[in-house]
């Protein structure tokens, strides 16, 4: 979600208590994107909507207009790391005909590139103790059909290995998780640059999580590169 500096034409909403906003983002993607960065730098439970709507430009009360509660905006935010990649899983999983393997390359590669491009590590949001609440029902929701569609590509590429649910587990794991280390490496270098050596694009972490996520499932270095050109061809 990166913010243009250009003014943008008029919008009909709410106002805002600054005046026009000189960003492309809509009122209602500015407290999503405001909300993010407070979240993750300030944490959840210590960042009022005072303070959200005050980053946003908004009065509080404008902000209501888009959301009604602290907890919409975060399971909003936590529900746009998941769906995507969801979607893509369920494409995937409807093409019987291509190799397991290169589907699960695919679905490793966007799955972490999604939650490495955003500006905020909305990751690290996924443990709150708030998220267990009825209102993140949708989030958990569609976390486990996702963590479903990577263990039935894992049975697809490996019929009756035993331990799927914990292999399963470990595959989401690695791409969840192997984002957040490489956030931990930005952060650790002074910015989400990797430095300004590249190392970190998210062009390139993308395919790293999927060759991992391809060495969990078994699969030969062979078969691995095979996957990784079938799924450039497909992406």
């Amino acid at each position: 979600m990166a913010i243009q500096r250009s003014r943008p034409p008029a919008r009909v909403g709410r106002p805002r208590a600054a005046g026009p906003s000189e960003s492309e983002l809509s009122p209602r993607e500015e407290v999503l994107a405001a909300a993010a960065e407070l979240f993750t730098e300030n944490g959840y439970a210590a960042t009022t909507t005072r303070a959200v709507a005050e980053k946003a430009g908004l009065r509080q009360a404008s902000m209501y207009h888009y959301f009604a509660r602290k907890e919409d905006i975060l399971a909003t935010l936590l529900e746009s790391t998941v769906e995507p990649s969801l979607l893509l899983a369920g494409t995937l999983l409807a093409r019987p005909g291509l190799d397991p393997a290169a589907r699960l390359w695919t679905l490793a590669a966007a799955d972490a590139a999604l939650l490495h491009r955003g500006l905020y590590n909305l990751g690290a949001l996924y443990q709150l103790p708030e998220v267990r609440g009825e209102r993140f029902a949708r989030f958990r929701g569609a976390r486990a059909e996702l963590r479903s569609a990577y263990g039935a590509l894992l049975e697809l590429i490996a019929p009756g290995e035993p331990g799927r649910e914990l292999r399963c587990d470990l595959l989401l794991g690695l791409v969840e998780g192997g984002v957040a280390v490489v956030r931990d490496r930005e952060r650790e270098r002074g910015g989400a640059d990797g430095g300004g050596d590249g190392e970190f694009e998210t062009e390139r972490v993308g395919p790293a999580v999927a060759d991992a996520a391809l060495r969990l499932a078994g699969c030969d270095r062979a078969r691995r590169e095979a996957a990784a050109r079938a799924a450039r061809e497909l992406l």
